[in-house]
């Protein structure tokens, strides 16, 4: 098939103050016409950066090799002038980001930002660039276009944004579109039908896509062929086919072996440490806290309202969560899944009264702590501890970890002084596997990964009971999310904790979860145990939310590892 755009010893490096790093190492490959091709890898590997290369969006401390070459129709694009690639770039090839809010001007109506690449790129009128722009949100599927045309970027949920997006991208039908790991902050539903918008459009305008991703799930349901990158190499190249039946390199059976299952619940999950150093992986199931086990929190009528405005006059409410009732059980881990907006989190931040509670209540031991103070609930708080979703944003960037591990000790009197508490924090890091050097360093100075365990590390100070997990390994590539599912698993075997594991996650929340929540605008729709309600799914919302799960990984037999020697029979 002809290569629309061939890559070929493409070398980047960036210039740090004195010292430089190669983030790419002199890699080629082929975009085929007509085709859509996964870059593959963890964070790090090199994939978006060798993407911005192809369309020229390297910031400026970047160095690409003097050899280096991006073939367009036989054009070198590292050797075109400015202004020749600015021609090209939103008109031949296009750019979909991951963050949507991030690339959508906000005080531009959707309507305008659409219209100008229309304007700028195929010479149109106002009008008819508005009347393009209003197809073009009909084409990706915007409910009632004509009314979001005038809309700004913040009137539109994530998945409406990423639309708004993929319409800019695809105005000009463009030879390549570059996706740029479009669906990483959606929903399981949203983030479905992004990939078959994407997958209907590539099929209807002929163009090639080059889907980027850390997610072999989603790639082996897009993708034609695929390309696995890791510290800026190519690790292995091939067809879907290929990779997912008949992985060759150690880190591709990695990636594809270190996603939770669906039909098992192995007592450890593989890291890429394990595949890549052939360590066998045992076949050991992992067994639940019985259920008839003490209740530590139950909860009745549990409700939360929000009053907004609705005009100059007006207010309207709002039910973030209405009337959950559930119980939680001393052990165990309670999984509550559903779609942004569901109700999940306020019900996780209502159980650590980080928000109060409308109605209902919230019974641990006796005490109600829905009713209870700031001075009487503070006891409690340190036996509920929640870790949030954004390890970078969760932590003080001005402390050093050793102060953000000792903070809460001292104010809650644990430890006889600070070298006490120094020595437990000491101990705690090393429960969760980071060395005692860490103690002196500050957050930045650690990957998504670790600074989550840190995050974990902070809420073990407080030798806590129950801790809720909200969205705690989304933010986290798939290998990474393994080792923190591990490390979870280990704590709890060992502490005897009780989770609260919220997640958009199915898959995860599968292997997680003794029992299930699933939430669908503020209400329960379902509940039982995890194996029942996978395996036997009542409600349409609940049946919807498993549909979406992306199924491509498990393309890989576990006969093409064992064979390889990394997972033993």
């Amino acid at each position: 098939m002809t290569p629309l755009i061939e890559v070929r010893d493409l070398r980047v490096a960036f210039r740090i103050g004195a010292e430089r790093f190669e983030a790419v190492h002199g890699i080629s490959f082929d975009i085929p016409a007509n085709t859509t091709v996964a870059l593959v890898g963890e964070s790090g590997s090199g994939k978006s950066v060798t993407a911005m290369s192809i369309v020229r969006l390297l910031p400026e401390n970047a160095e690409v090799g003097v050899d280096s070459r991006v073939l367009y129709n036989g054009t070198d694009l590292l050797k075109v002038s400015p202004e020749q690639m600015r021609q090209l770039r939103g008109k031949d090839i296009s750019v979909v980001f991951q963050e949507p809010m991030s690339s959508l001007n906000p005080v531009f109506t959707v309507g305008e930002q659409i219209a100008e690449v229309l304007r700028i790129h195929a010479g149109m009128t106002a009008r008819q660039a508005r009347q393009r722009a209003l197809e073009l949100l009909e084409e990706v599927g915007i409910p009632e276009p004509r009314a979001r045309l005038d809309a700004y970027p913040h009137e539109l949920s994530g998945g409406q944004q990423q639309r708004v997006m993929i319409a800019i991208a695809i105005a000009c039908e463009p030879k390549l579109l570059i996706a740029d790991e479009p669906t990483t902050a959606l929903d399981v539903t949203v983030q479905r039908q992004v990939v078959d918008l994407l997958a209907r459009l590539q099929e209807r305008h002929k163009m090639s896509v080059l889907f980027i991703s850390h997610d072999l799930g989603l790639v082996g349901e897009i993708a034609r062929n695929v390309i696995v990158m890791r510290n800026g190499d190519v690790r292995e190249a091939g067809t879907v086919a290929d990779i997912f039946s008949a992985p060759k390199d150690a880190y591709t059976k990695a990636l594809l072996a270190c996603r939770p299952p669906l039909d098992a619940r192995p007592r450890r999950l593989p890291v890429i440490e394990d595949i890549m150093g052939n360590k066998p992986v045992s076949g050991e199931q992992r067994r639940s806290v019985p259920a008839g086990g003490p209740a530590l929190i139950e909860v009745a009528g549990l409700r939360k309202e929000y009053r907004l405005k609705d005009g100059l006059f007006r207010h309207k409410t709002i039910d973030a969560v209405k009337l959950a009732d559930f119980t939680l059980r001393k052990g165990r881990t309670l999984g509550v899944v559903g779609e942004s907006g569901s109700g999940k989190t306020t019900l996780g931040m209502m159980l650590t009264r980080l928000t109060d509670a409308t109605g209902g209540t919230i019974m641990f031991e006796g005490t109600d702590l829905a009713t209870l103070g700031a001075a009487s609930m503070r006891p409690y708080r340190r036996r509920i501890q929640i870790i949030f979703q954004n390890p970078y944003a969760s932590l003080n960037p001005r402390f050093t970890v050793g102060q953000i591990l000792m903070e809460p000790m001292r104010i809650h009197g644990i430890g006889a002084d600070d070298d006490a508490r120094a020595r437990l924090a000491l101990g705690w890091l090393e429960k969760v596997g980071l060395p005692a050097a860490a103690f002196g360093k500050y957050p930045h100075e650690f990957s998504g990964g670790q600074r989550q365990r840190i995050a974990i590390a902070r809420c073990l100070t407080m030798q806590p009971e129950i801790i809720v997990c909200d969205e705690s390994v989304s933010a986290l590539d798939v290998s990474v999310q393994a080792t923190v599912l591990n490390l979870l698993l280990d704590l709890q075997e060992e502490f005897g904790l009780t989770y609260v594991f919220i997640s958009h996650d199915l898959a995860v929340v599968k292997y997680m979860a003794d029992d299930i929540l699933v939430m669908n605008k503020g209400e329960i729709v379902e509940r039982g145990s995890a194996e029942e309600v996978y395996a036997n799914p009542r409600h349409p919302y609940t049946q919807q939310l498993l549909a979406a799960i992306p199924r491509g990984w498990q393309g890989a037999p576990p006969a093409a590892l064992m064979e390889a020697g990394e997972v033993a029979p």
